[in-house]
């Protein structure tokens, strides 16, 4: 069964920073697109930044410069280094990830962890 477990959510004041870490077990990691996603109460969760298997990265407009995500394969974690923290940044952060199958995909998604940013 995959897991995905998120871990380094907390309360930070505007400008500081954080990093959220994503373990994933139950498959193999290295051939999984990762992810980070975020919903804030009252509006539809939207994509922060993915890595696909080959390290390509793709950013939410609104992080854009100020966080970083990567991967290590070998501890089966993926990273979301978080900068310039702004109050709009509250959130619950999902970790998500894509497990390819032999002709399609699959999604899981961990339990969240909240962040929160006082201005």
């Amino acid at each position: 069964q995959v897991q995905l477990v998120e871990s380094g959510g907390g309360l930070r004041q505007a400008g500081g920073s954080l990093r959220l870490s994503c373990v994933v077990s139950g498959n193999t990691f290295r051939f999984n697109a990762m992810g980070w996603y975020r919903q804030a109460p009252g509006k539809q969760r939207e994509m922060v930044a993915t890595i696909s298997r080959g390290d390509s990265t793709n950013y939410g407009d609104s992080v854009k410069g100020r966080f970083t995500i990567a991967r290590d394969n070998a501890k089966n974690t993926v990273y979301l280094q978080m900068d310039s923290l702004k109050s709009e940044d509250t959130a619950t952060y999902y970790c998500w990830c894509r497990t390819p199958l032999i002709s399609s995909s699959r999604d899981y998604w961990g339990q969240g962890t909240q962040v929160i940013v006082s201005s």
